[in-house]
């Protein structure tokens, strides 16, 4: 081999590499794909938000009958609907009874719900699974069917006109799916945190009180603000065994303000505002544990 080949085989350039491509990690999206994502967000808030601020909008309106001219109301718009019905209405009236009623349902049902679910994911007691059948199964029966029985129950018993018959209703509405809820989401904590409760000494009732109850705090924040929206919306009952006009709830305490001829919606619109600043505060301080709690008793593991 000649020394000129020797020379231009030791100075040949190397040969160019490809550029690496960039691998995508699990879970990351291309910019298109998460623009397009923020951008449907977008525009399901809009959509989600859309009803709220026209009801806002509407409420600032003086005049009953804006509502049907809603463009008149920028030039006019004024907060005296607001300052009508907090100082010339029940609204404070109602609001504490809705406040108890509320808070009452969601304390005992979150409660009854959640010994119910735990009594079902852990013991195998003779029935077990037809008790949840039949949870289920009272959900099935419309509510003209019930208000006759149970309004002759509660006379019988002297609940009319009382919270307490409204949080007993509103209890055998919501317990049902809550027990369910609560259920699913005990069965995804182990069984070995129950053994090594009774190891430690734990009675069931210490068990589930000191161990399970704080790791089940999501599922318990979803059950209490469906037991909470649950009071807080509920109509047929409370029409029909609430008498005395100074314990209407907020659902009530709206009818009064649409009569046989004539309608104040701007009264209507303004209370309505109202009534979610209170579900909205409630929302705030269990949202923390909503999405973990509706997604963790998906799966059992």
């Amino acid at each position: 081999m000649s020394t000129t080949t020797l020379d231009k085989t030791e100075t040949a350039p190397a040969p160019a590499t490809a550029p690496r491509r960039r691998v995508r990690r699990r879970g990351e999206r291309s910019p298109a794909g998460a623009a397009l994502l923020h951008g449907g967000l977008a525009v399901a808030s809009l959509i989600a938000l859309a009803p709220v601020a026209w009801l806002f909008y509407l409420s600032l309106g003086p005049d009953k009958e804006d509502y049907l001219h809603p463009a008149d109301i920028a030039g006019k718009f004024s907060f005296s609907n607001y300052s009508f019905v907090l100082q010339h209405t029940g609204f404070l009236d109602w609001f504490k009874s809705t406040m108890i009623v509320a808070l009452g349902t969601t304390f005992i049902g979150v409660l009854v719900a959640a010994t119910t679910g735990y009594a079902v994911s852990r013991m195998r007691f003779p029935g077990y699974k037809q008790l949840m059948w039949v949870l289920l199964l009272t959900q099935a029966f419309p509510i003209a069917i019930l208000i006759v029985p149970m309004y002759e129950i509660f006379s019988e018993l002297g609940l009319i006109d009382t919270y307490w018959a409204l949080i007993l209703i509103n209890c055998t509405t919501a317990v049902p799916y809550s027990a369910w809820l609560l259920k699913g989401y005990f069965d995804t904590i182990p069984f070995e945190i129950d053994e090594a409760g009774r190891v430690d000494g734990l009675s069931p009732f210490g068990t589930f009180f000191r161990l399970i109850l704080p790791l089940a705090r999501p599922g318990l924040a979803v059950a209490a603000f469906y037991n909470f929206i649950t009071a807080v919306g509920e109509v047929a009952f409370a029409t029909t065994f609430l008498l005395d006009d100074s314990k209407y709830t907020f659902a009530v305490g709206l009818q009064t303000f649409v009569s046989e001829h004539d309608a104040q919606w701007n009264y209507m619109a303004a209370t309505a505002v109202l009534i979610a600043i209170p579900v909205t505060v409630f929302f705030y301080l269990v949202q923390k544990n909503l999405v973990t709690g509706l997604t963790a008793g998906g799966t059992k593991g």
